[in-house]
């Protein structure tokens, strides 16, 4: 890892999350607090937590922990639906998933439409709007916003600045459309190379230097006015499974999971960090009946709390995914047992409907278990807690985006210039023998890659003039794939040289067949390198890490010579 006074940066990090960054300028003594008073009075944030807390309905309470989906939909029931949730229940929150949110406009129409339904309640809470703009391949904001290299580009550099700009950048974006909660960093260690869900989102698979690159991340955050989330606890990187459409079971006993998994959110938690998302995870040698992490009070209430001392917001994962349906049976059981485990925001990708159950079940149980009206008020407390602590410091998101104003923010173009200069210094040169590539005259080439991807025939042609293409979908089949292996075995015999984009397994198995050409054959990787590792046999590879624009640039400067790449492999 590069090295730059990093105990004065982790110092200066720890400074940044301590607890008077988020308490109001001012603030009165007065011990007793007016009925008239609402989330913006003048009060110590603790005593108004527990006045506004202690006013709320059952409904009201219930409601403020939990957070709904809006996905940009132009679908005016489902609009109306949400609606309903702020204006006559008082919802705590809502998640904008990344299905059609390439309209940056609307996300800042929409947002500053939903705050001004919160304000017209008699408390006048706002809500927290979260989304997961992690860099990289997990962007739900789309549009405008950047498309980054991504955490294992920055587990590459080796530079914690990396980190702390890459976040200070993409949430400067997200703020200006009014989001003010991110679902980033992802602090899961790459321990398992066939994961299918984490792979390049991973810094690396080293626990203290994660650690460090989430510490710096999460300031990053903070800087730009968005509270980061740390997830996913207590470690999604040791499984092949995707929590969304199982329950991933993880072998190992806790032990290794404090001495492995845990470090990351070790430190991120004596720095104060403000929010941590629970995984649908199961770790039977831990807790033996195989209960997600995420429904577990012996991993949020025992182990998160109690044994690391943590003080912050827990949210779920999504409610939808299979990991915790599956397990509780039923969704509005699994809202239960989420609440009872320690959960303080409730995810679910959709917006329920009024009366479901999921509603009806805990507004019950509310009403005839003292224990577990205890735990939601306890979360509701929390939750508002948070919110002044957040939205009356000086460094917020504006609760009313002026969506007119937007385009002047997003894309930031002080952020673009970094991202060029971040993917330059991630660019790993893990077969370099033919490197620069520099064609000889007449030499014919043949550029093999993805039709997702026409930025990497564009950074090719930007330096090697127009060239052959042989092209195919990034989400191949394995007939698909065996087809396209055995045209490009055949089409290669006609060229001298052709460089692959190698960006999965299908594509590492088309890239493959190039083995026995007797050209020569440079390989591209993008996401994670890890299909790759064994193509010793190529003349170049190069590791780029995403399909970020500025990635595919930074390659194919690597290669022509322009600068020469000292990334490191953040893999063992």
């Amino acid at each position: 890892m590069k090295k730059f006074n990093l105990k004065i940066f982790i110092a200066l990090t720890a400074l940044i999350f301590s607890t008077e960054f988020y308490l109001p300028n001012k603030i009165h003594a007065q011990d007793s607090i007016p009925e008239t008073a609402d989330f913006w009075s003048d009060y110590p944030a603790e005593k108004l937590a527990d006045f506004l807390t202690s006013k709320l309905t059952d409904e009201e309470l219930l409601s403020q922990i939990f957070m709904f989906s809006w996905a940009g939909q132009d679908d005016q029931d489902k609009m109306n639906l949400l609606n309903s949730w702020i204006t006559d229940r008082g919802l705590g929150s809502v998640k904008i998933f990344g299905w059609k949110t390439d309209n940056i406009e609307q996300v800042a129409r929409v947002v500053s439409a939903m705050q001004k339904r919160a304000n017209s309640r008699r408390y006048k809470i706002p809500l927290f709007i979260a989304t997961d703009q992690e860099g990289g391949n997990i962007r739900h904001v789309k549009g405008a916003t950047s498309i980054t290299p991504g955490n294992m580009a920055i587990g590459a550099s080796g530079y914690p600045q990396d980190a702390y700009y890459s976040s200070y950048y993409i949430n400067r974006e997200i703020c200006a459309l009014g989001i003010n909660m991110n679902f980033a960093p992802t602090v899961d260690l790459y321990t398992n190379r066939n994961s299918s869900v984490i792979g390049s989102r991973s810094f690396s698979q080293d626990a203290n230097f994660t650690g460090e690159l989430g510490a710096a991340f999460v300031a990053g955050s903070l800087a730009a006015g968005v509270i980061p989330t740390a997830k996913h606890f207590p470690g999604h990187g040791d499984t092949s499974l995707d929590s969304h459409g199982n329950l991933p079971s993880i072998n190992i006993d806790y032990k290794t999971l404090d001495s492995r998994e845990l470090v990351p959110f070790k430190y991120l938690i004596s720095m104060n960090v403000p929010a941590i998302m629970s995984g649908h995870l199961s770790f039977p040698r831990i807790v033996s009946n195989g209960e997600p992490v995420s429904l577990s009070k012996v991993f949020l209430t025992d182990i998160l709390r109690g044994e690391l001392k943590y003080k912050g917001l827990i949210i779920t994962d999504d409610m939808m995914m299979n990991g915790a349906t599956m397990y509780a049976g039923s969704l509005s059981r699994a809202f239960t047992m989420a609440i009872e485990a320690g959960n303080d925001i409730i995810l679910s990708s959709t917006t329920a409907h009024l009366n479901e159950n999921l509603w009806t079940t805990n507004l019950n149980l509310m009403q005839s278990n003292p224990a577990f009206k205890a735990k939601v008020y306890e979360s509701a407390r929390r939750v508002i807690l948070a919110k002044l602590n957040y939205f009356r410091s000086e460094n917020t998101a504006p609760l009313y985006p002026d969506a007119e104003k937007v385009h002047e923010l997003v894309p930031d173009r002080e952020g673009q210039k970094f991202f060029l200069s971040q993917a330059c210094r991630s660019i790993t040169a893990y077969k370099k023998d033919g490197l620069p590539y520099k064609p000889a005259p007449n030499e014919k080439i043949l550029l093999a890659g993805q039709n997702d991807f026409p930025e990497f025939f564009a950074a090719a042609e930007k330096r090697y003039g127009e060239c052959a293409k042989f092209k195919y979908d990034y989400e191949l089949g394995p007939i698909q794939a065996d087809w396209m292996s055995n045209n490009i075995e055949i089409m290669a015999r006609s060229y001298d040289t052709i460089i692959i984009c190698v960006a999965n397994e299908r594509s590492a198995l088309i890239a493959d067949r190039l083995k026995r050409s007797g050209k020569r054959v440079i390989i591209l990787s993008i996401l994670t390198p890890v299909p790759v590792l064994n193509f010793t046999w190529a003349n170049v590879v190069l590791f780029g890490y995403s399909y970020s624009p500025y990635s595919f640039e930074a390659l194919f400067a690597a290669l022509n010579g322009e600068f020469v790449p000292k990334g490191e492999l953040p893999l063992k």
